[in-house]
C-alpha cells in the first residue's frame, strides 16, 4: 500500500483522535484510510445521475441517509 503524507487542519486531527479516544478506530492510520474511502464513495454517488434508479433502494451507500461516516 502507497504512503502518502498529509498536513492536516488541527481541528480535524483532534476530531480524528476524538474518534480513536472513543474506540471507533484502532489508530489514526486507520480512521483516515476508512474516513477517505467513505468521502471518495459518497462524493462519486452524489454526483449527476444519469438514469433514474441507479441507487438501490436503501440509499447511497446502504443506508438511507444520504451521508454515513
Amino acid at each position: 500500500m502507497p504512503t502518502v503524507e498529509l498536513n492536516i487542519p488541527d481541528h480535524i486531527e483532534m476530531q480524528i483522535a476524538q474518534l480513536v479516544d472513543q474506540g471507533e478506530f484502532l489508530s489514526q492510520e486507520e480512521a483516515i484510510e476508512q474516513l477517505l474511502s467513505a468521502g471518495i464513495k459518497a462524493y462519486k454517488t452524489s454526483g449527476p445521475v444519469e438514469e433514474e434508479g441507479t441507487f438501490d433502494e436503501e440509499g447511497m451507500m446502504g443506508h438511507e441517509d444520504e451521508y454515513v461516516f
